[in-house]
């Protein structure tokens, strides 16, 4: 059995490269391997098993993916941190592709060359939300459900994790949770305290865990949306006026016997599949 290579520590890496972190991209650094590790783990066994990582930086939780076995690919923006993630590779030859771009831009299926993968990423906070939507909506990007990826492990703001597993009625509940939970199953995994990360975030933060779950028959999921953003969008005023420009959306209230007065976070994420497979047909 071959031993993972010694590997100097984190700070050592970041000294050694004059990396700060920047603020405009979101980043917050992770020095605890022994941390970095417990995430890595999140997913199960990911030896010999492919795994997209956005916004490595200094390459903290990527050395925990690679010692784990997986074959990461990596997507970049901050070019300052190319040469760590080079050392990175030669210390696990064949087992890390870096790719400097914008993971917003960037077609992750071709990427991961249509193969399955699983997504697992400390994300940077400004673009945390905007990815995790377009992993539950394949559609936008011309994809299809079940998703080509098998599991996403991603770190986010405390509140916005307790958003994604929010269950109705409660302050969090709201769009994020119904397009979450509709077709997958997320989970809060792990908490971690803002002291773990330099420099320290003015928030604590959490991971969130999400398995694909099999889709409702005759839903469409770019309805689904419509119905969220609308409902959502104005979540303290009733049914009957927040979803008044959605065409045929008081009627299928109606014919769902769902009180129109009522007002959005009442709703289960069943009655939103519920009225949407109906708007749908």
């Amino acid at each position: 059995m071959n031993l993972p290579p010694q590997l100097p520590p984190l700070r050592e890496v970041i000294a050694a490269h004059g990396l700060s972190a920047s603020k405009a991209l979101g980043q917050n650094f992770l020095f605890d391997e022994h941390l970095l590790g417990r995430i890595a783990r999140i997913p199960g066994d990911l030896a010999g098993k492919r795994v997209l990582e956005i916004g490595p930086g200094p390459g903290g939780l990527t050395r925990a993916l690679l010692r784990a076995g997986a074959q990461v690919t990596a997507i970049e923006m901050d070019r300052r941190c190319l040469p760590a993630l080079e050392e990175l590779g030669a210390a696990f030859p064949g087992q890390l592709a870096v790719v400097e771009g914008d993971a917003l831009k960037i077609d992750h299926g071709a990427l991961m060359e249509g193969q399955p993968f699983a997504v697992v990423a400390n994300l940077p906070y400004n673009v945390g939300t905007a990815l995790f939507t377009r992993w539950l909506s394949p559609e936008s990007d011309g994809g299809t459900w079940p998703p080509q990826w098998t599991s996403l492990t991603l770190m986010f703001q405390q509140e916005v994790a307790q958003r994604i597993v929010a269950e109705p009625g409660s302050d969090a509940y709201g769009r994020l949770a119904v397009l979450a939970q509709w077709r997958s199953i997320p989970k809060l995994a792990m908490k971690v305290h803002r002291s773990a990360f330099t420099p320290p975030p003015k928030v604590m933060s959490a991971i969130v865990h999400v398995t694909p779950a099999q889709a409702p028959a005759g839903v469409q999921a770019a309805m689904l949306a419509r119905l969220t953003e609308a409902a959502f969008g104005q979540r303290r005023k009733m049914l009957r006026q927040s979803l008044k420009g959605v065409p045929g959306a008081l009627a299928a209230l109606e014919g769902l016997d769902i009180d129109s007065t009522r007002r959005a976070e009442t709703l289960a994420v069943a009655d939103f599949v519920a009225l949407a497979g109906a708007l749908s047909r």
